[in-house]
């Protein structure tokens, strides 16, 4: 099982307290495959939707295949996410009753089949962001002094 990271959403970490992750497919065309070996792709505006029973990733942008011919995809279209029935029931009544959503973090080959990890997330206010930059800069200091103790 052999896992090769395509592209890691770091401001997803930053805006979103991350709950639970699921790992999902992702139905593409050719050229976005190729793209992807490339490692074209941003994922910082994206997320996830259930509509009428299926998943759905929105706004992450695959960037055009530089060599794709006039069949070439849509950079920012809307991708299907591959999901079990129950999976998706499950995630669907926790994002329609909690106020939690679905932010994809990472998205990687995994044997060959691209696949994307969903975290369901809640936002974070200002504060709390204030809060987790501030006791990342602390855990680093004290790693420094220690570091220069030794």
């Amino acid at each position: 099982m052999a896992e090769k990271l395509i592209a890691d959403n770091r401001r997803a970490r930053h805006d979103y307290q991350l709950l639970e992750r699921v790992e999902a497919g992702l139905v593409l065309t050719g050229t976005e495959v190729k793209s992807l070996r490339a490692g074209r792709v941003t994922l910082g505006q994206a997320y996830a939707d259930v509509r009428d029973g299926e998943a759905w990733l929105h706004g992450a942008e695959i960037a055009v295949y530089d060599q794709g011919n006039r069949a070439n995809h849509e950079p920012t279209r809307s991708r299907k996410l591959l999901l079990h029935r129950r999976e998706i029931d499950r995630l669907y009544g926790q994002i329609r009753e909690k106020g939690l959503t679905l932010v994809p973090t990472r998205l990687y080959f995994k044997d060959g089949r691209v696949k994307v990890e969903l975290a369901l997330a809640r936002g974070k206010d200002v504060r709390d962001k204030r809060r987790t930059l501030a006791d990342r800069d602390a855990k680093r200091q004290i790693e420094r002094a220690m570091k220069a103790r030794r």
